[in-house]
């Protein structure tokens, strides 16, 4: 597999949720290095195998779509290990769409990169980063996704910072932390969503949601750090 076309691990052909107020394809690319139990994509962490679908034969079918959907959104996996993310980028941008960007910041500098081919990008922001390490089992996560952050703040695209919150992997602690520094480096728009068990293989995890960690009096904490924000609560 030529490494200068991107590996596309699945997609999706229509979605009214992935991009704010746009109609959106998502492409999924292979591969992530961290290792989060909650994970909903874990058949997208090795980078190994075959794609799912060639690059130009996704892209071909994008073409056919234009005019159709306003967007492309690239996610995960981590879009950002992939070397030919900004040249997919830049092909779907020729066809007349918007980009949009899910990452959890993984890679900060090669991010920056791709930050000025992007017109909306959801970040990631998995707990407090002093606890990242453990989550994703990824030495140095935590500095990554907090180098992210600043980036993505700097950047001037307009974005937005979400956490997942599981009970037994983040507590009210870890919470009130993270918000407290992602609203004092001015993060203005912000979710928290409940885990979703589709897809997940950790089976100790699978029976929760974020009930607990998530209540009304946190919750109301939480609202008022921030311009815009959103809570997601599981179906």
């Amino acid at each position: 597999m030529d490494d200068r076309e991107l590996k596309v691990g699945g997609y999706a052909k229509f979605t009214s949720t992935d991009f704010p107020g746009e109609l959106a394809a998502v492409v999924f690319v292979q591969g992530c290095p961290w290792r989060c139990g909650y994970c909903h994509n874990p058949h997208l962490q090795p980078r190994g195998g075959e794609p799912e679908i060639r690059w130009k034969d996704l892209l071909a079918f994008l073409a056919g779509r234009a005019g159709l959907l306003d967007a492309v959104v690239f996610s995960g996996g981590e879009p950002t290990i992939d070397p030919a993310l900004e040249d997919a980028m830049r092909s779907v941008k020729a066809l007349g769409f918007k980009v949009g960007l899910h990452t959890a910041g993984i890679y900060p500098e090669r991010l920056k990169e791709v930050l000025p081919l992007v017109d909306w990008v959801g970040l990631d922001i998995k707990t407090s980063f002093d606890a990242y390490d453990e989550l994703t089992g990824a030495p140095g996560s935590g500095k990554a996704a907090h180098a992210a952050a600043r980036i993505v703040l700097d950047s001037g695209v307009p974005y937005e910072f979400r956490t997942t919150v599981h009970p037994k992997l983040t507590t009210r602690r870890h919470v009130t932390a993270l918000t407290e520094d992602i609203a004092g480096m001015g993060c203005a728009s912000y979710a928290l969503q409940d885990f979703r068990s589709v897809g997940c293989r950790a089976e100790d995890l699978l029976d929760s949601n974020s009930g607990d960690a998530l209540d009304a009096e946190l919750v109301g904490q939480v609202r008022t750090r921030f311009r815009h924000f959103t809570l997601r609560k599981a179906d």
